[in-house]
């Protein structure tokens, strides 16, 4: 399957509304990002997607990137250096394991919202939302395409 099939229009819609409510009330940002088939290591693939997608670029160095790979059936979580210093330990492996049992009943989208909105509010009680905030990446879901 291709990675721009796997959700449906009303899925990616709801992806793309649950990074944006997620992102209100905080300066930090995520991104989601779903690829065909990768090869080599989930995490090294999530890192590269990670700088080609710019997300060490913001300010705060808050960014979070949820990395599905649709055919080999793995993802990964990624957050940067600034959220990563003040999230607590198994943080991100906690989310993880929510998505995971979603995942397992094929509920993909739901997985990942719920995912996104974990990640939302640590972001937000740790980089709360200020008055010269500024939406420094896309909310839309990106696919494939990136070398």
């Amino acid at each position: 399957m291709q990675a721009v099939n796997f959700f449906d229009r009303d899925e990616k819609g709801l992806l793309r509304d649950a990074v944006r409510k997620a992102e209100l009330n905080t300066s930090g940002e995520i991104r989601v990002h779903v690829e065909t088939l990768f090869q080599g290591a989930v995490l090294d693939r999530a890192a590269t997607v990670f700088s080609r997608l710019d997300m060490h670029k913001t300010r705060l160095r808050n960014g979070v990137l949820f990395y599905l790979s649709v055919n080999n059936r793995q993802f990964a979580i990624l957050g940067d250096t600034g959220i990563n210093k003040v999230v607590p330990d198994n943080f991100w492996n906690g989310i993880k394991a929510l998505m995971e049992d979603h995942f397992k009943n094929e509920e993909f989208a739901q997985g990942l919202c719920k995912g996104i909105e974990m990640a939302g509010q640590q972001l937000k009680e740790h980089f709360p939302r200020q008055d010269d905030d500024i939406n420094e990446l896309p909310d839309d879901i990106s696919f494939d395409k990136i070398p």
